[in-house]
């Protein structure tokens, strides 16, 4: 059976390369990733933790896990949207990151909502 709330949080993201703090001959490549979190759904949903899985071009992971997202855990009340920019690191040009936000709606249950895999990458790394 699948909970109808997983439906209800849809998140969209946008992501660019910071050249600015990123040094490639010393292998590290800074990305800035901006996240909107729309509640779709017909109750207010308060977010409280984070799981990333982050995993650069040679395939090294890392998971990240923490309260909220940049120091904050926001209710998102039907129809509202959330968005923040945070940011990582990675030794190699291009990388991904997925993970899910653990969500509690406004009937107290929690539920976890997934963020599907993204892609990070310095322009024309890829071409």
């Amino acid at each position: 059976m699948t909970d109808s709330r997983l439906q209800s949080i849809v998140v969209e993201v946008q992501t660019r390369y910071l050249s600015e703090q990123s040094d490639p001959a010393q292998n590290r490549f800074a990305f800035a990733y901006t996240i909107t979190i729309h509640n779709t759904g017909t109750q207010a949903a308060t977010l409280l933790d984070r799981h990333w899985i982050i995993t650069d071009g040679n395939g090294k992971a890392q998971e990240v896990r923490g309260p909220g997202v940049v120091g904050e855990q926001p209710l998102i009340e039907p129809g509202a949207s959330h968005t923040y920019t945070s940011g990582c690191l990675l030794e190699t040009p291009v990388g991904s990151m997925r993970g899910s936000y653990g969500m509690r709606g406004a009937d107290g249950k929690e539920f976890s909502a997934p963020i599907a895999v993204f892609r990070l990458a310095r322009p024309n790394a890829l071409n």
